[in-house]
């Protein structure tokens, strides 16, 4: 039997990873790309763990697969992959495979400077700014986001009661803020986002369980947002994003970025037009905008752009060999 091969491109948005599988992936129906990731976490998630997790990849991996859209008015398809599970959207994901896509020539824009990508959660627009051969900036206008649920109480072993929204970008957040049970993350080592995170998201999700009002498909709290005061001079706040089992996101995050637009706007700190510069967890920025009022399901939303850039950092064909008893990858718990 011979392994299974996969031709990978990968990048950092920012300084968090994104392996772009351009070659091997699973033939999937022609169906919208939301049905495509349903079909892909039932029958082909072995491709994720082999991909993102030990001994290829680590806790914070993330990557996407691009696949032919199934839309008209899209050029691309793409499924998010990481640590966590398939995600219907990923904002630094999506910064690095249009990076990656352009300057390997996987797609050719009907109109250059501009792409429209179909993804689980929806269609995404992108602009792009070219530097010769290479990519300097990506800027995505994401899904609507908006705010699911203000001053959620929540008790929180170990570190007491905490006052969280939770907000949608692309996936749902528990956006923590400085308060008497939490003093800002420098008052936080790497170690401690990773105890308190879980515990933070099991609470928060108990309490509301989030469900998107227009497709059911996504629901549950999947982040945990640290927000703080920025540093860099050019920012205005500060997050250190925690995902699955023990990822913390190196970028500053771009369906958090969303979501924290989002939270903004509905308690009446961010405004329609303005910027947000949102700066990481290693001082990386993304350049946000809040560029239109929205709906969802009724509720009052946002339509946030994110910029950024991202860098390829090398080709990489890997193989995932059946007898290899550790081919399907592993996790330390």
């Amino acid at each position: 039997m011979h392994p299974h091969t996969f031709l990978c491109v990968d990048a950092h948005t920012c300084g968090n990873p994104v392996r772009v599988v351009a070659g091997g992936a699973p033939v999937l129906p022609n169906v919208p790309m939301g049905e495509k990731r349903q079909i892909f976490v039932a029958e082909h998630d072995w491709v994720r763990r082999s991909l993102m997790f030990e001994p290829r990849g680590h806790d914070a991996m993330s990557g996407s697969i691009l696949y032919p859209s199934s839309r008209e008015d899209c050029e691309l398809g793409v499924l998010f992959i990481e640590v966590s599970g398939c995600l219907p959207m990923c904002g630094h994901g999506t910064i690095g495979t249009v990076t990656v896509a352009l300057e390997q020539g996987f797609v050719v824009p009907r109109v250059e400077g501009r792409l429209s990508l179909e993804v689980p959660a929806g269609k995404v627009e992108v602009e792009y700014r070219r530097n010769g051969r290479f990519v300097d900036e990506v800027r995505l206008y994401n899904i609507p986001s908006y705010l699911h649920a203000a001053d959620v109480r929540v008790e929180v072993p170990g570190l007491g009661p905490l006052t969280v929204d939770v907000s949608y970008g692309g996936n749902f957040y528990a956006i923590v803020e400085p308060q008497p049970g939490w003093g800002g993350l420098d008052a936080m080592t790497s170690a401690d986002i990773l105890t308190w995170s879980p515990r933070v998201r099991e609470a928060v999700q108990r309490a509301v369980a989030p469900v998107h009002p227009e497709d059911p498909r996504i629901q549950g709290l999947s982040h945990v947002l640290w927000a703080d005061r920025p540093k860099h001079p050019e920012a205005h706040a500060r997050n250190a994003v925690f995902y699955g089992d023990k990822g913390i996101d190196r970028s500053p995050c771009g369906t958090g970025t969303s979501a924290r637009m989002a939270q903004r706007v509905a308690k009446g700190l961010l405004r329609v037009g303005e910027d947000f510069v949102h700066e990481s967890i290693i001082g990386t920025l993304f350049h946000g905008r809040v560029e239109a009022a929205a709906e969802v399901g009724g509720r009052p939303a946002i339509r946030p752009s994110i910029g950024g850039w991202a860098r390829v950092i090398g080709h990489n064909t890997i193989l995932v060999d059946e007898r290899d008893p550790l081919a399907f990858g592993f996790q330390l718990t």
